[in-house]
């Protein structure tokens, strides 16, 4: 080969540029980057481009970021995220030790792991303990260690996500589903409606500005813990037992904080 010889470069489109740079800018932010930025790879496809395509990756780069997230930080538990991501590629059983604060004490599991995937604002670990027949929901972050042995997985081929979340609000579900409705005021109204928060949603606009979201939802613990968060701008009109929570849930936070002067 000749020292002054080029070979062809990726024949990539403006637009497929544009799609390899932002996703640099979204890896790299906390909590997203627990796998690896794109950036390495972005880096590389920059050099060996022609001087259009490296302005586009630049410019990009440069003018697109992702802040406040406030995704769980997860910049202590990289490795053990990356563990996950091998053992389900390599097709092995992970093991290490799990604290949860529903455990008095750490616990050591051994997992089949199903799948690994961001839920709202963590990393999870679906994946089955050898001690158990069906798979359960563990956050990544609460891995205090964790290796791959040398032992296969067993993954069954029909695993769907879908069907093992349900209709949880997040990711846990209770086993039993509620049809929930909530009315917002209408100084929240142009708020709540910007963003789909689940995938059973119905919007109700009311002629005074206020509006009514329904959900399926399998399970009220979580959405109890969204609900807290619109305090103020939100009535539960069914479940009574979610609004019951509800009530409950404010009647603590008011006795926690009732004025000490």
């Amino acid at each position: 080969v000749r020292h002054d010889f080029k070979f062809p470069v990726l024949n990539l489109t403006e637009e497929e540029l544009v799609s390899q740079a932002v996703a640099t800018a979204v890896t790299a932010a906390p909590g997203l980057d627990a796998g690896g930025s794109s950036g390495a790879t972005t880096r590389k496809l920059a050099a060996v481009s022609d001087e259009r395509a490296r302005k586009v990756l630049d410019e990009v780069w440069r003018l697109v970021q992702v802040l406040d997230l406030k995704l769980t930080d997860h910049s202590r538990h990289r490795d053990v995220i990356r563990t996950i991501l091998w053992g389900l590629l390599k097709h092995k059983q992970i093991a290490g030790q799990y604290e949860s604060p529903y455990y008095e004490r750490p616990m050591r599991l051994t997992l089949h792991p199903y799948r690994l995937c961001l839920v709202r604002q963590a990393w999870y670990v679906i994946g089955r303990s050898v001690k158990d027949a069906v798979p359960k929901t563990y956050r990544a972050a609460r891995f205090k260690t964790l290796r791959i042995l040398d032992a296969d997985s067993d993954v069954p081929k029909e695993f769907s996500l879908d069907k093992y979340f349900g209709n949880a609000w997040g990711v846990f579900r209770s086993g039993k589903e509620y049809n929930v409705e909530i009315r917002f005021t209408k100084d929240a109204a142009i708020q709540v409606t910007e963003t789909q928060w689940h995938h059973t949603q119905e919007v109700e606009r009311r002629p005074d500005g206020s509006v009514t979201l329904r959900f399926r939802v399998d399970g009220l613990d979580e959405i109890l813990w969204w609900l807290l968060g619109w305090t103020g701008f939100v009535e539960v009109v069914r479940p009574k037992e979610l609004r019951h929570m509800l009530v409950d849930q404010l009647t603590m936070g008011m006795q926690l904080n009732e004025p000490q002067w």
